[in-house]
């Protein structure tokens, strides 16, 4: 009678009677789990219910007793015999109480709010990305393999570095809207556009995220955005083909999706804009050398006169040009 509702307890009940098995506190609660998945029972299966719940559970420890009385306490059906068994009083005799009774519980103790240092607030303030660090770590990221971007991007989270401040909802949606049009179309130019101009980043670093071939830049890129984890994997499929007809590559992507926080996303967004002002730099810092250079040589070779005005007597001549 016991298989034919519960398939497959013949076995853990002989296996429960061995010496040195107890398997009692699985089997309590496999036989929970199986009631509660259904809200009508027949009367063959409450009474065979109330036979073996009321057997075991005075046979396993607390902690499976307790996390049984939990379940059962929250489930319409559990019988009364059982609730009685587990410490859930009934209001009248043949009537259940939906919840078990209250545990009272103590008020919380209230906690201190922490007042930043005035060495906290500086440190606070001097964790800006400098240029030189955001161009590392961007150029360290596209350099990486696919294991250690996973632990690139875990470790930002960590890190005191300033995050970029979050890309406003409505602007955030709207960007998630044509980011998925342009990937479904194919349309790798709009789709750098949009990704440049809702990110505040130059295009050549937009073309950078949109090309690489890992796909962990987009990753990012989409949560900076908040983007959802539907949407994500929608670009995947249609906008990265070398990478939606892999299901390995769809995976994996997605749980990294799903495992990266937005803090990462938002520190990696911050070293993509840095980078950028370094570059800038850079190129011009060769060229404004050089000139300074050039101007302090042109001011060198004016040399002086041996003579200065008026520093030697003028020579007078006679009239009739000799000297006297």
């Amino acid at each position: 009678m016991t298989k034919s509702l519960f398939p497959g307890f013949d076995g853990l009940m002989n296996l429960s009677r061995r010496e040195g098995v107890d398997v009692r506190p699985t089997l309590l609660r496999v036989l929970t789990d199986l009631y509660v998945q259904t809200r009508v029972h027949s009367e063959d299966e409450q009474r065979q219910f109330v036979e073996l719940a009321t057997r075991l559970i005075d046979q396993v420890d607390d902690a499976t007793r307790a996390a049984v009385k939990a379940r059962l306490a929250t489930y319409p059906s559990t019988p009364v015999p059982v609730l009685q068994k587990l410490g859930l009083v009934a209001a009248q005799e043949g009537r259940r109480v939906p919840l078990a009774r209250e545990i009272p519980t103590s008020a919380p103790a209230s906690t201190p709010v922490h007042t930043p240092t005035d060495a906290e607030q500086r440190m606070a303030a001097n964790m800006a990305m400098q240029p030189k660090d955001a161009a590392e770590i961007h150029d360290m990221f596209f350099r990486a393999g696919t294991s250690e971007r996973a632990l690139m991007l875990h470790n930002l989270a960590q890190t005191p570095l300033k995050a970029a401040p979050r890309i406003p909802t409505v602007r955030a949606r709207r960007a998630i809207q044509i980011l998925e049009m342009a990937a479904i179309a194919g349309d790798v130019e709009n789709f750098i556009y949009e990704l440049g101009d809702s990110l505040i980043l130059p295009s050549r670093v937009a073309a950078e995220i949109v090309d690489d071939p890992g796909g962990e830049a987009i990753a990012v890129a989409a949560r900076a955005l908040d983007m959802p984890s539907p949407n994500f994997q929608r670009i995947l499929l249609f906008f990265k083909p070398e990478i939606g007809t892999s299901v390995n590559e769809v995976y994996r992507l997605s749980r990294l999706y799903d495992r990266l926080s937005d803090r990462s996303a938002l520190v990696m967004l911050a070293a993509w804009r840095g980078s950028t002002l370094a570059v800038t730099r850079a190129k011009y810092q060769s060229s404004l050398h050089d000139g300074e250079r050039q101007r302090a040589r042109a001011g060198a070779s004016q040399t002086r006169p041996g003579v200065q005005p008026g520093s030697a007597p003028a020579v007078r001549t006679g009239s009739g040009g000799s000297d006297r």
